[in-house]
């Protein structure tokens, strides 16, 4: 259970290609290699009403909130999040080098005992995997 919720502000629409930053946070955490692939999910949501800072309405954002089960360890947290950060903060490098803007990542550990989960995805994944 990797799941990505990214919220961005909607002045970034025309400045970066949201579809491509799916699939780029996709790419990162699988190259993680902590992450069960059929797991992982990504998903962007363009808020329309925003305030930042001042109020200037050229500033923008985009925060990523990986919500993940528990078991894996604080230093193998930390290198994931840190490979998959620099993935999306370079790709984002052109936004910062002309405009004012803000990104953050986050990870927040659920609880197991509260978390309920029902998902054949992961036998579709192993299937492709084994037979091409």
């Amino acid at each position: 259970m990797p799941h990505f919720t990214i919220e961005y502000s909607a002045n970034l629409d025309g400045r970066v290609d949201i579809g491509a930053v799916v699939e780029l946070v996709r790419k990162a955490a699988v190259e993680t290699g902590i992450f069960p692939l059929g797991g992982i999910r990504v998903r962007a949501i363009k808020c329309e009403h925003y305030a930042i800072a001042n109020g200037r309405p050229d500033f923008g954002f985009l925060d990523m909130v990986l919500r993940l089960g528990e078991g894996r360890d604080l230093a193998t947290r930390k290198k994931a999040g840190e490979h998959i950060f620099k993935a999306l903060s370079a790709y984002l490098d052109p936004v910062f080098a002309n405009n004012k803007f803000a990104l953050s990542f986050d990870m927040q550990i659920n609880d197991k005992e509260t978390s309920w989960k029902r998902n054949n995805i992961h036998e579709a994944v192993k299937l492709v995997t084994a037979h091409g």
